[in-house]
């Protein structure tokens, strides 16, 4: 590992923040290196680790205070600005230390009371650690060579012959008032330490300037990786490994997702892959369900991760009886362990805990990879990049002795720790959270104001459309994944479908909208137009309902089935048939999978819209009709019972209103503003 730092990004970030309140020069270049640890996942992932600075700023009287500058909570260092250093006043602070006990919430109390700005972020747990230690700047990390070495029956001595008297060793001891009083202690009797090891937890190293404790911090991590290199050369591989045959992930993804969520209940995770060569050695190891399950390498992952994973070994040749019976064995195996475990520990500590769910967050799939489970995407996305670093951890651990992390008593104590679930926020509780949403014909009109209308309401949204630069702006504007897709083509469609299967682990709804406004005369019309109407108009609903209904009922969760249908299935105009026999038919599709599914809870609805701006009619059509009813363009819009124009998001609405009826199915609901002729009857 080598250090980044460089004198032109120094300087150009003390320009970049210098007009910033809070902020001077010290601060500045705390955000710069703190910025460069943050950017090495080998060293910090997702709101691991913390920085600090003490220098002096101005209160509000204009007099210059003494404060330490320490990352604030919901803040990552890779992105940390200015306003993520609350400033705390040091002086008082300091003068905890002779303190003999402090409890959580005196100490939280303590940080905020000192906050130079009240409205600053709650500082870092670990603000007292910062605190304690004399040196100006100081850069904490779970990097993961250390946390090879720091997890092992001899860490000490290991970290000893490794760093010498470089670093000091402080025995495990939980974040908190007490961690800060011994890491002080210990830094004081070690005078020329340029940092800690924390065992079991981490790194700590600190200088007089941002460079010097950042670049200290390079040269410690690189140290471990080259002893950690040497010493595996040198002992070679001798680990009994068998590489499996590879696993179908996206038919495989709605079996383990509708697992997790048990049987019955609303979807509560979507689902990431994970594959690497790093991931792929950990998988092929014979001692996988020993070493995998012994606990993570450092407490602070438990809360993303739970502490230990789950195993799962199939085999291609099986079938999805076998598959979901294996997978839905090894759940309940992880979870009554799991319940023991919470049951056991709060016993022995006399506490009275409420019990987190016990699902797994990370499944070990031979074959597969690493499927990590959340309650969003982002949840799932940071337990698996925690766990590829993880991967590489417990094999360089195992190769340099014996993999050993902190025993359950510990793990429970941060993992049922206020404080440190404090750090998952709370959860949004909006209706459609940890559900996924297909969506066809997606780039604009009603299909965009559908997909923004459920991400709205907490669902995760994959688009589609054949138009693949207009879905792209309209993708980049949600933040949803897409996939340019002809709804007229099976296989295109499948694909699609696997995408999003791929990506989120299954889905719960589809919204099948993409259509076409044929016209022309029914005696008169090409039986080649006719065909593409019905191509698009009906067998591409066809193809798109019945790819979804197999993943919905592999999944075991329900769905929805939700198609774009029209008032003209049910009061045609002239020349309009090509459009509507086949939407016709569509409502009669929607009912047939509504029939057929029921037993499966999957439902099928219908929106029926009319009058809608998008850029689904012909040029001149609207002009042409309204001239013919005596009307202007605008008078068209509203000519029905309520005299309102409708627009997409009242078609979206209705969509996502139709998603969340449990208990409706074979149903057609009209969005036209009224018109009599066609309502459903």
């Amino acid at each position: 590992m080598k250090s980044r730092y460089t004198e032109t990004g120094a300087a150009e970030a003390i320009i970049e923040y210098a007009d910033q309140p809070g902020c001077n020069e010290d601060v500045a270049l705390r955000v710069y290196t703190s910025r460069l640890l943050g950017s090495d996942g080998a060293l910090v992932l997702h709101g691991g680790g913390n920085t600090s600075v003490k220098t002096q700023l101005r209160d509000d009287t204009g007099a210059l205070v003494d404060v330490l500058c320490v990352k604030g909570s919901g803040w990552d260092l890779d992105t940390l600005e200015p306003r993520g250093l609350p400033a705390v006043r040091l002086s008082s602070l300091a003068q905890l230390r002779a303190r003999e006990t402090l409890s959580d919430e005196e100490m939280v109390n303590a940080q905020r009371t000192r906050l130079l700005d009240a409205s600053a972020p709650n500082p870092s747990v670990e603000t007292l650690l910062h605190a304690f230690l004399p040196a100006k700047f100081v850069d904490h990390s779970h990097a993961d060579a250390v946390l090879a070495l720091a997890n092992q029956p001899n860490s000490e001595a290991l970290c000893r012959e490794v760093f010498g008297d470089t670093l000091a060793i402080v025995p495990y001891v939980m974040p908190g008032f007490a961690l800060a009083k011994l890491a002080a202690q210990v830094a004081e009797t070690h005078p020329v330490a340029e940092g800690l090891v924390l065992l079991n937890h981490g790194l700590f190293t600190f200088g007089e300037s941002a460079r010097e404790s950042y670049e200290r911090h390079i040269a410690a991590v690189d140290r471990a990786e080259r002893f950690i290199a040497t010493r595996v050369a040198a002992l070679g591989d001798n680990v009994a490994r068998k590489v499996p045959k590879p696993l179908d992930y996206a038919w495989l993804a709605p079996i383990l997702r509708g697992e997790l969520s048990g049987p019955g209940a609303a979807p509560r995770y979507v689902l990431t892959r994970r594959s690497s060569p790093t991931i792929a050695s950990l998988l092929s190891r014979a001692d996988l369900e020993d070493l995998a399950t012994r606990g993570v390498p450092t407490p602070d992952h438990v809360i993303r991760t739970k502490n230990a994973p789950l195993v799962l070994r199939l085999s291609a040749d099986m079938d999805e009886a076998a598959v979901r019976a294996c997978v839905r064995a090894a759940l309940d195996e992880y979870r009554a362990q799991y319940r023991d475990y919470v049951a056991r520990e709060s016993a022995q500590k006399r506490r009275s805990v409420q019990a987190l769910d016990a699902d797994p967050r990370v499944l070990l799939i031979p074959g597969v990879g690493v499927v990590t489970a959340g309650k969003t995407p982002a949840a799932a996305s940071i337990a698996a990049d925690l766990y590829e670093h993880t991967a590489a951890t417990l094999e360089n651990a195992e190769a340099l002795g014996r993999y050993e992390p902190l025993p359950a008593g510990d793990i429970f104590d941060m993992e049922y720790w206020s404080l440190e679930q404090a750090k998952l926020g709370k959860q949004s509780g909006r209706p459609l959270d940890a559900r996924v949403v297909f969506v066809t014909g997606a780039a604009g009109g009603i299909g965009a104001a559908t997909a923004k209308r459920f991400r709205e309401l907490g669902a995760n949204v994959f688009l589609t459309d054949r138009d693949a630069d207009a879905q792209g702006e309209t993708a980049a504007a949600l933040g949803a994944p897409h996939a340019a897709c002809d709804v007229t083509d099976p296989a295109a469609v499948a694909a699609a479908l696997r995408a999003c299967v791929e990506r989120y682990g299954g889905v719960d709804v589809v919204v099948s909208n993409a259509g076409m406004a044929s016209q022309g005369r029914m005696h008169e019309v090409a039986l080649d137009a006719l065909r593409e109407s019905f191509e698009v108009n009906l067998f591409s609903h066809q193809h798109v309902a019945a790819e979804a209904t197999r993943v919905m009922r592999r999944q075991g969760l329900g769905g929805a089935l939700l198609f774009n249908a029209s008032k003209a299935a049910f009061n045609p105009g002239p020349d309009f048939g090509p459009y509507a026999i086949p939407k016709a038919a569509l409502v009669a599709l929607m009912k047939q999978y509504a029939l057929d599914n029921g037993d499966a809870g999957i439902r099928s609805n219908a929106v029926n819209a009319d009058r809608v701006r998008t850029g689904l009619l012909p040029p001149g059509f609207v002009a042409e009709r309204a001239a013919a009813r005596g009307l202007s363009e605008d008078a068209y819009f509203v000519s029905n019972l309520l005299g309102v124009e409708v627009r997409a998001e009242d078609v979206a609405r209705a969509f996502t209103d139709l998603a969340l009826a449990e208990c409706t199915t074979g149903s057609v609901v009209t969005v036209d503003g009224g018109n009599i002729s066609a309502a459903p009857r």
